[in-house]
């Protein structure tokens, strides 16, 4: 019955997600909100809603080291396996701004959380923890990430990036928007009540379930947007929402669960920070090499998350 509790939770993730980013999509329109806005901002929450919603559940709850093992997990799956597939399907072409500016971003976020995290080293003190002011930092990064997206947006010449938001009566749009929140919300109790149930079961840590289960489950939207991509000759969309979604990540999820409640930093988890940071190196070296991820590079970076896969359950 957990297993299919988890399953539902996964479920009620990403539909409610879905539902979530057609309702507010539509009521944006309603209001003129241009469509690349929409898509920076209301789309990009909703790909990240499945772990910003385990996230902050566990943080509410205590269940603090689950919290950031599945931002992290779900990140080093983001930028190794759910590129490195997409790249086997089609080559990726990496845009000129995900280079200069977006994939710089990230690996500031990444070194930044490492520092905020690694408390023994840096402050002297006796245990690791990401505190509320943290947290803070977190959150006003990333308002400076949302700022230079929605001026990006403004000032590009691109239409051709332009997107056509359905436009629904706003009663339904609110109905939409209202039960996927609903949904992301009740989703993320059953999946971190579920993940901590199957960790007693079988002997596992929280920050393992976090890791494989949790961080896998929550990163299907992305998998799945970036497959539909690549199949339609879009590839280079899913290097840029791997990216972002990272970002998202780091310092909205991170940030926001740090301000509920302390987030103390388990020793194992510098090892897949530094994981996740070399990962992100790796890939940012391919995109700069040629500005594509070929298939055999994709190939190579997914065997590079299955061999990681692979050392995580034999550390436990």
């Amino acid at each position: 019955m957990t297993y299919i509790n988890l399953l539902i939770g996964f479920l009620l993730l990403i539909k409610g997600a879905d539902f979530f980013v057609e309702g507010s999509s539509s009521i944006a329109k309603k209001f003129n909100i241009p469509s690349l806005i929409i898509g920076l901002t209301i789309v990009a929450f909703g790909t990240s809603a499945p772990e910003a919603a385990v996230s902050i559940t566990a943080a509410i709850r205590g269940q603090n080291e689950m919290a950031i093992a599945n931002v992290v997990g779900s990140n080093i799956f983001n930028i190794l396996f759910v590129v490195g597939v997409t790249a086997m399907i089609k080559p990726i072409y990496v845009q000129k701004s995900t280079i200069l500016k977006e994939f710089p971003f990230l690996l500031l976020s990444s070194i930044v959380l490492a520092i905020l995290a690694y408390d023994v080293w840096f402050q002297g003190y006796n245990e690791n923890i990401l505190t509320r002011a943290d947290g803070l930092i977190f959150i006003a990064l990333f308002i400076i990430f949302i700022y230079y997206l929605i001026d990006m947006a403004i000032n590009s010449n691109d239409e051709t990036s332009e997107e056509n938001y359905k436009v629904m009566p706003l009663s339904k749009s609110i109905l939409l928007s209202i039960g996927g929140l609903l949904g992301i919300i009740i989703g993320g109790n059953f999946v971190v009540n579920s993940a901590s149930d199957i960790a007693m079961s079988l002997g596992m840590s929280e920050n393992l379930v976090g890791l494989t289960i949790v961080a896998i489950g929550t990163s299907l939207p992305e998998l799945a947007t970036s497959i539909v991509a690549a199949k339609k000759g879009e590839s280079d969309i899913a290097i840029g929402n791997a990216v972002g979604s990272n970002i998202f990540n780091i310092l909205f999820v991170l940030g926001v669960s740090s301000c509920i409640s302390n987030v103390p930093v388990q020793a194992e988890a510098f090892t897949d920070m530094f994981v996740m940071i070399v990962s992100t190196i790796i890939v940012y070296v391919l995109a700069i090499s040629n500005r594509k991820i070929n298939k055999v590079e994709g190939m190579i970076i997914s065997l590079l998350y299955i061999a990681y896969f692979v050392f995580i359950i034999y550390r436990q």
